[in-house]
């Protein structure tokens, strides 16, 4: 991981200037000049590469990322076995949910780069001086949890679909972003079939698309 000195002023200068942290806030409330001097202040871009973790159970990090261009993903360890929990890609955030927490124990999650990610880490000590302050900051994080919370229910329930086919089918559907940029192991791994069914099924729809046109 690499970022710049948080107290540059020259952090921002390929983000046109400002945090795109507050471009995001913008679009729920106005914000007042004192909340996004803030935000400028405290958070900063950092930089992950392709396929390393952006937080882990052995990483106790105090951030929560937005991701500015790539795509990361979610897992758990079984075993062997991975188990990717979710997908995201920009303009979405990721963290590991348990780190929010001063006390408890670390979180089993990964978190980890699928591209080369930019990223902008939004420090939790942050937050929590904006929620105290900032009756503005508590009601776009109402709002932002409101979107986290349906995209939550939209990942239970594409992976509670009896059908291989038609939790890929709905994949595509609102993932449609996302269908050439994952690696196919993964998004079989979070529609909960082997990648040899997702293949199966890659190719029957494939060739029913040839069929119909």
């Amino acid at each position: 991981m690499s970022h710049e000195n948080i107290y540059s002023t020259d952090k921002w200068r390929a983000f046109n200037g400002f945090s795109p942290l507050i471009k995001v806030y913008r679009t729920f409330h106005q914000l007042t000049s004192d909340i996004e001097f803030i935000i400028n202040q405290h958070t900063f871009p950092v930089t992950f590469k392709k396929n390393k973790f952006i937080s882990s159970p052995l990483h106790r990090d105090k951030c929560t990322y937005l991701i500015f261009k790539g795509v990361a993903r979610g897992y758990m360890k079984d075993d062997d076995k991975e188990i990717t929990t979710w997908i995201a890609k920009e303009n979405e955030f990721v963290s590991n949910l348990n780190n929010f927490w001063d006390e408890g124990e670390p979180g089993e999650e990964y978190v980890q780069a699928l591209e080369e990610v930019v990223a902008i880490a939004v420090p939790h000590s942050m937050t929590k001086q904006l929620y105290l302050n900032y009756y503005i900051a508590n009601y776009v994080d109402r709002k932002m949890t409101q979107l986290h919370y349906l995209q939550a229910c939209e990942r239970a329930l594409i992976t509670r679909l009896q059908s291989a086919e038609k939790r890929y089918v709905r994949f595509m559907k609102f993932y449609p972003e996302l269908v050439n940029r994952v690696p196919l192991k993964y998004i079989a791994s979070f529609l909960c079939m082997r990648l040899e069914t997702l293949s199966r099924i890659r190719s029957k729809l494939a060739l029913h698309a040839m069929s119909t046109s």
